[in-house]
């Protein structure tokens, strides 16, 4: 039997299927990006995102969804988006479904507990993290040394999953990359304009936007932190929480504005009680907004640059003002009646005392707090620096159960 030949998709060069290393297909059939979207999903980082935060507490019901179940939404949103402007849709699956492999236990919370106590190690951010474990923690593919390179994904891949491609800088809080990583973030980035997102990384960022701003709010609305009939009278309490973490220069006119809009959709439920129908009117919402977000960017977009492959760095995604600010709205909508929430602000205290007490008990352990594959990095480390850093790795790769389950036995362990 002749397997035939994958076809490669016309608007990526040789340069952007690169690997790292070398490494011939063991079968035919498969184009260099598929290869690459099945590597994601047959990692451990992928798996571990199940049982990671999101925004709600997965296991406080069986509706909140997890890290992976909105990398999969994600994913969804960007293939389609994507392979609409000329994108290869298996490079955009890949790249949605990496982008969050780095984010730690405990969501954003986690993330900001960790930066606080790594600064002597360069930081924490969660994308740095994510691309870390693409090109160095997650087990896949050694060179002639015997050092990992994480899954060898292609230059076009890699490039696409990240969301912010520059280092650690003091005037920017959101970063991409350490500096120990910068051997194949120079490597990723070879030809690449300083500081520009590629078209694909672009409609990744989007996509994530769009996905988790919509189903946010599903869940807020299930689980009744949302009450669809009291948004109206919260605009300047949205209005803050939009331009501190959405768009910095946004306008209370704006929202109001788009809350009216929104409002006004025939899809805009009015109330939600709980019953059959009010959840099928809630799902039909989220479809609605997600394909409103999608479409309006996709518009846009071929408005500018017309037909084509809008691949790598020939065009900019274009988004709409309106959507954005749409967009931004709903975002804030869920972090005022959640994140800013007592319960929670009381639950965000609890888990940074636990993720600092447990940087503090694994970099003390040594060898005996840590994963078995974070052994090797640990010996190699010869700097306090560098010990740090390999702590902060494993217990970014923690899941939130399994944060609780590692500080609970090293605890029992300092006991002894």
């Amino acid at each position: 039997m002749v397997l035939q030949q994958a076809h490669e998709h016309s608007g990526y060069t040789a340069a952007d299927r690169e690997r790292f290393l070398d490494e011939p297909a063991k079968r035919g059939g498969r184009t260099e990006f598929a290869r690459d979207r099945a590597r994601i999903i047959h990692s451990f980082a992928l798996r571990r995102l199940a049982a990671k935060t999101q925004v709600e507490v997965p296991w406080a019901s069986d509706f909140p969804r997890t890290r992976l179940s909105h990398s999969l939404e994600c994913a969804q949103v960007g293939r389609e988006l994507g392979e609409a402007l000329g994108a290869d849709p298996d490079l955009m699956e890949g790249a949605c479904l990496a982008h969050d492999l780095g984010h730690p236990p405990f969501g954003h919370n986690g993330e900001d507990a960790l930066n606080e106590v790594s600064n002597e190690a360069g930081g924490f951010e969660g994308n740095a993290q994510s691309l870390r474990l693409l090109i160095r923690l997650e087990a896949k593919t050694v060179d002639a040394q015997g050092r990992s390179v994480g899954l060898n994904l292609t230059r076009a891949s890699l490039d696409a999953a990240t969301k912010y491609p520059w280092p650690r800088s003091t005037d920017l809080r959101k970063f991409g990359v350490y500096d120990d990583d910068l051997e194949l973030f120079h490597w990723i980035r070879k030809g690449a304009p300083v500081g520009a997102q590629s078209m694909e990384a672009q409609i990744m960022d989007w996509s994530d936007d769009v996905a988790y701003s919509v189903h946010d709010l599903e869940d807020a609305i299930v689980s009744g932190q949302v009450k669809l009939e009291g948004l109206t009278g919260d605009v300047e309490a949205l209005y803050k929480v939009a331009q501190r973490t959405g768009l910095s220069d946004i306008t209370e006119a704006e929202v109001d504005e788009a809350l009216e809009k929104l409002q006004s959709l025939s899809c805009w439920p009015t109330t939600y009680d709980g019953s059959h129908r009010n959840l099928a009117r809630l799902k039909d919402l989220a479809s609605q907004l997600v394909g409103r977000f999608a479409l309006a960017a996709e518009s846009a977009t071929r408005d500018q640059y017309g037909d084509g492959n809008l691949t790598r760095y020939s065009a900019n995604l274009v988004v709409p003002r309106e959507q954005r600010v749409e967009v931004a709205l709903l975002k804030a909508i869920a972090g005022h009646y959640v994140i800013s929430a007592e319960s929670s602000q009381k639950r965000y205290a609890e888990q940074q005392i636990l993720i600092k007490e447990l940087v503090e008990m694994v970099y003390t352990g040594g060898e005996g707090a840590l994963e078995s594959y974070f052994i090797e990095d640990w010996r190699g480390a010869s700097t306090d620096a560098q010990r740090l850093r390999v702590a902060i790795d494993q217990i970014a790769s923690l899941t939130d159960p399994g944060a609780y389950a590692l500080h609970k036995k090293l605890i029992a362990q300092s006991h002894r």
